[in-house]
């Protein structure tokens, strides 16, 4: 995709060989998007309201969010080498793009290395779009990549085949159906493919197939931008899904994508908004004179004050085997749009606090999930770590599917996030204590 200001993610390009300039030049999109509006009427109404636009610049086609506005650009030779695989593929680039905006990629959910998580996405949305419907090139997982031809070896070196064939082994034996988070984790705890993918980001050439571009630009916008164009696309999909139900047909959107397309939609107050609200009101106003303000007291004869407003707040992961990976990656991707601004301190915890553990997570640096302990659960343990470290802290989490005993009322702020296989006791509200429930489907939603 074209460096300009936006968020772009590219399906992965196939060999444009075979594709003549009268082709490419002959190529309409028109007739595919007719048939998209017939076979798969929630992706074509999504989608109608995006602009096309033909874009020659680009290797293959994407969705990207720049100024305000949604856009699709599709280079005509890709599209045209997509149809010597089949009309069906080309749908499937469609709703392939569809999806992207659909489960937020390109407006809010991002991780970084963004290189990983551009796959992680292509793997979790290819899960749900059906196989005859994606062509060659793209990432799916359970299944090998096209074996490379003799042309195609002979300009490779020995390294960048061990590399193709590296991630195709592991792209082999992923499963299908989890989601961007869950596949996220997979490739963070592969080393090799790790390396693989952190080496060959903003590169071309031979040897890393399904490379994608990055989510490039996105911190250029305000925030202003972002939630306009966010509440754009929540009506625009809420629209959509009302129309398939009145109408009783949503195509080929499954009905486990179609129930988290619904929960999206929905007025219920997000478990993410809950964790923004207990961060935002957790904080500590630091006072200093300042010369440059008026004492309102006494003006003109002493100097007034500057506030400044921060916040430090100190993450319990239980340890007891009830919090798994896929719950670690919901918690810290939501945390990680707070680190700019707040300053996070992880421990482990089973029935004693793990200080070897202590991680600082600042700058929007994600720490990675990992294990120390594996004992019972105490929750006394982590409240009286807290309150005796709350010189350094102005609140807390404790991450836990909530069995274990109540630990008593805390003088710090408290929230207990709990996990989608967990409870939620009474004793677990008060004044000063918050209870943030992770619905299953935040597990569930594929992509």
């Amino acid at each position: 995709m074209a460096k300009n200001k936006g968020t772009a993610v590219d399906l992965t390009p196939p060999s444009s060989r075979g594709v003549t300039d009268e082709q490419a030049a002959a190529f309409d999109l028109e007739p595919h998007l007719i048939s998209l509006m017939w076979d798969e009427p929630f992706y074509s109404k999504v989608l109608r309201g995006i602009t096309k636009k033909k874009e020659e610049t680009i290797p293959t086609a994407g969705v990207m969010v720049r100024d305000g506005y949604v856009n699709m650009f599709w280079n005509p030779r890709f599209l045209a080498s997509l149809l010597l695989e089949g009309k069906n593929k080309i749908k499937g680039l469609l709703i392939h793009e569809c999806l992207h905006l659909v489960f937020e990629h390109c407006t809010e959910r991002k991780h970084e290395p963004h290189i990983i998580w551009n796959y992680s996405t292509d793997c979790a949305i290819n899960s749900l779009i059906p196989r005859d419907h994606l062509p060659d090139c793209g990432i799916i997982p359970g299944e090998a990549f096209t074996a490379l031809t003799a042309e195609q070896e002979e300009k490779m070196t020995q390294e960048q085949k061990d590399r193709y064939q590296r991630m195709s082994s592991f792209i082999e034996a992923l499963p299908k159906g989890l989601s961007s988070e869950e596949y996220f984790a997979l490739f963070m705890q592969n080393d090799d493919v790790k390396k693989d993918l952190e080496d060959q980001q903003g590169q071309g050439g031979e040897g890393m197939p399904g490379l994608m571009d990055d989510h490039e630009g996105w911190g250029e916008m305000t925030d202003e931008e972002k939630e306009l164009v966010k509440g754009k696309l929540k009506q625009a999909i809420a629209e959509a899904a009302k129309e398939c139900d009145s109408k009783g047909s949503w195509g080929s959107v499954s009905g486990d994508t179609r129930a988290a397309i619904r929960a999206m939609i929905s007025k219920e107050v997000p478990w993410e908004q809950l964790i923004k609200k207990f961060c935002g009101m957790t904080r500590r106003s630091d006072r200093r004179s300042s010369r440059k303000r008026l004492n309102k007291k006494y003006p003109g004869i002493h100097s007034g004050f500057k506030r400044s407003y921060t916040a430090s707040i100190a993450v319990y992961i239980d340890q007891s085997g009830s919090v798994g990976e896929a719950e670690l990656q919901l918690l810290f991707g939501e945390l990680a749009n707070l680190a700019n601004r707040i300053e996070f301190t992880t421990f482990h915890f089973d029935t004693e606090v793990d200080e070897d553990s202590e991680t600082i997570w600042r700058g929007g640096r994600t720490p990675q999930p990992h294990r120390t302990r594996c004992g019972g659960t105490c929750f006394r343990a982590p409240s009286k770590h807290a309150e005796k470290n709350k010189h350094k802290f102005d609140g807390y989490i404790i991450l836990t599917d909530g069995y274990a005993a109540d630990p008593g009322p805390s003088r710090m702020r408290r929230a207990w996030v709990i996990t989608p296989c967990g409870t939620t006791e009474p004793w677990m509200k008060g004044a000063k204590q918050s209870v943030i429930a992770i619905p299953e489907r935040a597990l569930t939603a594929a992509a």
